[in-house]
């Protein structure tokens, strides 16, 4: 059991999702800092209030802290806008990274030379039709007689294949 406990705490993905709450925790304070410090200072010359957090509805022996809710909301904002702006900027960034590595790949010779080597293999795509040898005509590919002449191509392929097979064993 505490060999699995250390395979599971050891593994990438646990060891990024800490460091990113910790860096989390970090970046909310300088959130924090900045609605308590400079945002919350500029609404106040526009409202005339100093600060929102003395906000407060008395009733009875209970007080309503709707001031320091207001600026929590400020401040989640604040992070939600600024995580939007750093994720559309991070794939700002792979798009254009991903355009470049294109661009190079289409420029290098290397990497030029296997793209091709992929698009004919992926040509070796059976045809659909073929051309009577008699008449000329496009029949379809797996036709053993023609529909315009009605040769039997039948006994062609047949021959075709006999000859290649001799071809084959008196190049060995």
């Amino acid at each position: 059991m505490l060999k699995e406990f250390k395979e599971f705490a050891t593994k990438g993905n646990i060891m990024d999702m800490a460091i990113g709450v910790i860096i989390g925790g970090a970046f909310q304070k300088i959130v924090t800092s900045v609605v308590n410090d400079l945002i919350m200072p500029t609404i106040a010359i526009f409202t005339g209030k100093v600060d929102f957090s003395d906000l407060v509805l008395t009733i009875g022996n209970s007080s309503i802290k709707y001031g320091s809710f207001i600026t929590t909301i400020v401040d989640f904002l604040i992070i939600a806008f600024s995580i939007f702006i750093a994720i559309r900027s991070f794939n700002k960034l792979s798009a254009s990274t991903k355009e470049n590595f294109e661009k190079f790949a289409d420029n290098n010779k290397i990497l030029k030379k296997n793209k091709k080597k992929k698009t004919k293999e992926e040509q070796k795509v059976e045809p659909t039709v073929k051309t009577c040898p008699y008449c000329l005509s496009e029949i379809p590919y797996h036709a053993i007689k023609c529909s315009f002449c009605t040769s039997s191509l039948e006994t062609l392929d047949a021959t075709i294949e006999e000859a290649n097979t001799t071809e084959t064993s008196v190049k060995k």
